[in-house]
């Protein structure tokens, strides 16, 4: 009998079972996919001389988190790249905004739209530089970050108080226009916000579109040699020299819980794996609460909370194999790992809109990857691999298009939105199509058919919006990895800090269990209650 059990092989779960191992536990992984990672997998499906991502690509929190550094993965095979810019915004006119990890490079960008906002762009990065450690330990460590959190009032103090705090929760929008006097940083500081679901007037996407700028300007965006797969096999290694043990094809139906706690979980094909210690669920916040665990074993109020559960945009990939580097008209596109695709702000609020409205946009912003540019290991010299995903509603209600976009996602539907998401390519790269050798297109249901996690596509386990953050994420009154199950932990980006490839909220979780069984005595009362009949049922 393993001392826990983590349903799910996504990166916060290999993450929960590492830290888990580290501390000398025995660990069981049990994954309902036929291999490991979650989103974050890659497979030659479009091509068989083509690496193509599944899902996640890029990985800036990975490479700022010090749960991911901690792991020491570089010792156990993952190796990083960088494309030359970290990330291009192009505009019809051929201009374009450049995202460098060298800052002049930045700057020089910037001050193409407007003389002066590269000094702009500095006083932010000034401000980063200021506040990082403390906002980096403040996210990833586990809710409330008592300590993390008042060494970053004494730093936002120094750094400006009420006016800093006041600038980070300010709508993308806003503070774009309060910054910078040209388009260009503003692009950047948008086109990052909505890499989550924060139109450019949602309140706080000033924040969250300046954190992820700047984590590009401090460390790139980088992306693991040979695949983002190569991430989730270090992840795996490590585990398995550390005694862990990984089942993959184990899809788990429920969770056994007794006398209200945690002992163990029940498999699709009826086997009981039993957990001395602690189940750890790196699973959808719904999942967990209304499939795994029996209502009779939660509070009616989280119940009810769960009605008002909201999550994150649905998505709508497209993948490529490219004969030819993509032809941009904007120079600075080339060499850009991310390629932000929407023809100025105010396209940006409109793409928003018309998702608010449960239209089907008609100009998709898309965020296109890439690859090759990145690393070179992922398809033949002269060639490019590429991806491109933009965001739909779940309940479509329209196209705003109209070319009957419906919303069922067959095949009809599919090809038309990829044929969109390419005409939307082409308005900044005419001649794209023409390089195209094969796509593979993956609409929300199939993003949840290849990971359950991903529920109609959304990819953020939960909306970012401000609403659904810190103690009401996933569900006021919570923000940490306990669950109203004694033994029962939250692992996944259900979870604070949320989304994205940074292993917080498995390590977080990891933690806590470990905490838990520091108490004296209370290993002896768990094994009471997890001993076994004669026919090896867990009682």
């Amino acid at each position: 009998m393993p001392d826990a059990v983590v349903i799910g092989a996504g990166p916060n779960g290999l993450v929960a079972a590492n830290v888990l191992a580290d501390a000398g536990w025995s660990v069981q992984v049990l994954e309902e996919q036929p291999e490991p990672g979650g989103a974050v997998r890659h497979d030659r499906g479009v091509d068989p001389d083509f690496v193509n991502d599944l899902f996640s690509s890029f990985f800036p929190l990975a490479a700022a988190s010090p749960v991911m550094s901690a792991l020491r993965l570089e010792e156990y095979g993952l190796r990083w790249s960088h494309a030359p810019h970290v990330l291009a915004h192009p505009l019809t006119d051929g201009r374009c905004a450049v995202l460098d990890r060298r800052i002049d490079a930045t700057t020089a960008s910037l001050d193409t739209f407007a003389p002066g906002d590269g000094a702009g762009w500095r006083r932010l990065y000034d401000l980063w530089q200021t506040l990082h450690p403390d906002v980096v330990n403040a996210l990833f460590t586990p809710f409330p970050p008592v300590r993390a959190s008042a060494r970053l009032l004494r730093t936002v103090r120094a750094a400006g108080g009420l006016r800093t705090l006041r600038s980070l929760l300010l709508p993308v929008r806003r503070l774009g226009e309060e910054e910078f006097r040209g388009e260009g940083g503003r692009l950047l500081l948008a086109g990052n916000a909505l890499h989550a679901d924060l139109a450019p007037e949602s309140a706080g996407s000033g924040g969250f579109g300046w954190l992820l700028c700047m984590l590009g300007q401090m460390y790139g965006f980088p992306v693991p040699v040979g695949g983002s797969g190569a991430l989730t096999a270090a992840l795996v290694r490590r585990l398995r020299l550390r005694g862990g043990q990984l089942r993959c094809g184990a899809p788990v139906r429920s969770v056994i819980v007794r006398e209200g706690r945690a002992v163990g979980v029940r498999t699709a094909d009826g086997d009981t794996v039993a957990a001395r210690r602690a189940v750890l669920a790196d699973v959808a916040v719904p999942a967990l609460y209304q499939e795994l665990v029996g209502p009779e074993h939660l509070p009616a109020q989280l119940q009810e909370d769960l009605r008002r559960f909201q999550w994150d945009f649905a998505t709508f990939k497209v993948d490529w194999a490219l004969d030819g580097p993509v032809p941009w008209q904007a120079e600075g596109a080339a060499r850009a790992g991310t390629v932000h695709l929407a023809d100025g702000l105010d396209e940006l609020t409109r793409f928003a809109a018309q998702i608010a409205l449960r239209q089907v946009p008609d100009r998709p912003f898309a965020l296109f990857g890439q690859m090759t540019t990145s690393d070179a290991s992922r398809s033949p010299a002269g060639t490019e691999s590429a991806w491109a995903y933009t965001h739909v509603p779940h309940d479509v209600r329209g196209d705003a298009g109209d070319e009957g976009i419906t919303g069922d996602w067959g095949p009809a539907d599919q090809e038309r939105m990829a044929d969109r998401v390419e005409r939307q390519v082409e308005r900044f790269a005419p001649g794209f199509r023409s390089r195209i050798r094969a796509r593979r297109i993956l609409a929300p249901p199939t993003f949840e058919t290849l990971d359950a996690n991903l529920r109609h596509g959304a990819i953020n386990g939960g909306t970012t919006a401000l609403h659904q953050q810190l103690v009401f994420r996933p569900v006021p009154g919570t923000g940490r990895p306990e669950t109203p199950v004694r033994g029962l932990y939250l692992a996944s980006s259900g979870a604070h800090p949320g989304g994205a490839v940074h292993g917080a909220p498995g390590a977080n979780a990891a933690r806590a269990a470990l905490r838990t069984h520091r108490v004296p005595g209370f290993a002896a009362a768990q094994r009471l209650l997890t001993r076994r009949d004669r026919t090896g049922r867990v009682r």
